[in-house]
C-alpha cells in the first residue's frame, strides 16, 4: 500500500474542511429560517389573537411604526396594508367605487 504525500493529505484535510464548512452554513441558515418563522408566528399570532386592549396597544402601535419604516417596496407595503393604514381608512377609494 503507498503512503500518501504530505500534499495529498492536505488536499484531502482541505477538501473535508470545505465540506464540514458547507454543512455549518447550512445548519445556520436552517437556524436562522426557524428562528424567523418563529417570530412570525409569534407576531401574527398577538395580531390574530390579541384582545386589542389596552395591552396590546403599544404592540401594534410599535408595529406600524416599524412596518413603515422597514418597508420601502410598494408591494410589500400593500401585503400590510390592513395594518399600516389608520383604522378610519379600511377602505380604499377604488373598494367604494365597486360597491357603489
Amino acid at each position: 500500500m503507498t503512503r500518501k504525500t504530505i500534499s495529498e493529505r492536505l488536499a484531502q484535510l482541505e477538501a473535508r474542511k470545505k465540506t464540514l464548512q458547507l454543512r455549518l452554513s447550512k445548519q445556520e441558515r436552517a437556524i436562522d429560517t426557524r428562528r424567523k418563522v418563529l417570530i412570525r408566528a409569534l407576531v401574527l399570532h398577538r395580531l390574530e389573537n390579541g384582545d386589542h386592549a389596552s395591552s396590546s396597544r403599544p404592540f401594534l402601535e410599535w408595529l406600524q411604526r416599524e412596518l413603515s419604516k422597514f418597508l420601502i417596496r410598494e408591494g410589500d407595503r400593500e401585503l400590510f396594508d390592513d395594518l399600516l393604514k389608520p383604522h378610519g381608512q379600511e377602505q380604499s377609494p377604488k373598494d367604494d367605487n365597486i360597491a357603489s
